[in-house]
């Protein structure tokens, strides 16, 4: 096999790793990859949203295999163009991937098809959007409707907030075109899940769900990022919570793309809230593994899990499991650049020890090597620092002290992934 693995964040390195561990003789290329995925293969220099760029390299370097790690080719219609190629690719076309692009579709989709999500309202016109805000109970949640880098999702604790975010978004033009169109929300109260399945558009295959962290600041405070950790297992995931998100919120949605003309393959990303009761409502969907969820959930997949994706995209996927178990638990703490997630500070120099240990894996976000080889921070998240253990706790001390060994100047990371999990753990 020759794969070619579209991306170059801490995401695309996880998939490379996990394809090299299930299958050490596959050639591995990543566009345009970090230095973190240039151990396991080649990296080409191809930007993730230069599609026929892609295409032609795809057929040059004889690819068997895409996988699409990030939204925004998706969304450019980059599967569309390799399977018209006749290149099987792991992803959804751009009409499927409006899921994530689109978030004003997407409720459009749930709505159509029963699946439970906050009470709101799509706008385009800031008057309307005022108007509503003006009625609704607090607090509310603003969020922009196109593809916004994980920061166009706003809780606003009082009305004067959303409005405030409403004319940034739609006056100001704060996101650019991905804020052109907002969707004001009710707040849920709950916990946050994510579930991500496989999905060839009928049949699913639920990989271990876990549990982002988005604040910049422990304890969960400060601006909204992309992401700053995340672990698996999620305690509150029952066997039959799980069963629910499949019945209530992945087939009705798979079955309302399909008869869109729109079905959707690939990896299906439900971002959940989950009430007091255990009553799963979807805050969003994504088109692609999560990041940093896939930092945690593909290392932790029982070995030969990556052939489920080759097998997705040949049109041959007959899978004989509906959930896969974690083979441990995992913690990712992301170590970001200062100034992450406004203005990151980029350019020092980073140390990564040798002897973290076998029960460590440093995947690499936003690092390049300069023309002397070294090691420097590229952008605002940097490295995901990635612990297996018998517990959540275990994997995040692990995970901590492997974070603490690592240095380049204005590091910035949370100590507190996974704190909800062992605060759940150690509860009579």
């Amino acid at each position: 096999m020759r794969v070619l693995v579209v991306g170059g964040g801490g995401r695309e390195h996880a998939l490379c790793w996990a394809l090299r561990r299930d299958a050490p003789d596959t050639t591995i290329l990543a566009a345009p990859g970090n230095p973190g995925t240039a151990h396991l293969g080649t990296n080409l220099p191809i930007t993730a949203t230069a599609v026929d760029e892609l295409v032609r390299a795809a057929r040059a370097q004889r690819i068997n295999l895409v996988v699409v790690g990030p939204e925004a080719p998706l969304a450019l219609g980059l599967a569309d163009r390799l399977r018209a190629a006749g290149i099987p690719v792991f992803g959804p076309s751009a009409a499927a991937a409006r899921l994530e692009s689109s978030k004003a579709f997407a409720k459009e989709i749930m709505t159509q098809a029963g699946v439970p999500t906050a009470a709101g309202r799509t706008f385009t016109d800031l008057a309307a959007a005022l108007a509503y805000i003006g009625a609704r109970p607090e607090p509310l949640v603003v969020k922009a409707s196109g593809l916004a880098g994980g920061k166009g999702a706003v809780v606003c604790a009082t009305r004067a907030d959303a409005a405030a975010t409403a004319r940034a978004f739609l006056q100001e033009g704060k996101l650019g075109d991905a804020g052109r169109e907002i969707v004001v929300e009710e707040f849920l109260n709950g916990e946050e899940l994510s579930v991500l399945a496989l999905t060839d558009g009928e049949r699913t295959l639920i990989l271990p769900p876990a549990q982002d962290h988005k604040r910049l600041g422990e304890g969960d405070t400060g601006p909204n990022t992309g992401g700053m950790g995340a672990y698996t297992p999620v305690g509150l995931t029952t066997p039959g919570l799980l069963e629910r998100v499949r019945c209530d919120v992945l087939e009705p949605t798979l079955r309302a793309m399909a008869a869109r003309g729109a079905p959707y393959q690939g990896v299906l990303y439900a971002g959940l809230m989950v009430s007091p009761l255990g009553v799963p409502t979807v805050l969003e969907f994504n088109c692609r593994f999560g990041d940093p969820e896939a930092q945690v959930v593909l290392p932790v997949l029982p070995r030969g899990a990556a052939t489920h994706l080759a097998a997705i995209a040949a049109n041959t996927w007959k899978p004989a499991e509906r959930v896969l178990a974690p083979t441990a638990a995992a913690v990712t703490t992301v170590l970001a650049a200062r100034g992450y997630p406004g203005q990151p500070e980029t350019g020092a120099a980073i140390a990564i020890p040798e002897d973290l240990g076998p029960q460590i894996v440093v995947f690499h976000a936003g690092t390049k090597r300069d023309d002397a080889g070294t090691l420097r921070v590229s952008g605002g998240r940097v490295l995901n620092v990635t612990a297996f253990g018998a517990s959540v706790a275990e994997a995040a001390e692990r995970s901590a002290a492997a974070c603490q060994r690592i240095a380049f100047e204005g590091k910035v990371y949370r100590r507190d992934i996974g704190r909800r999990e062992i605060e759940r753990a150690r509860a009579p």
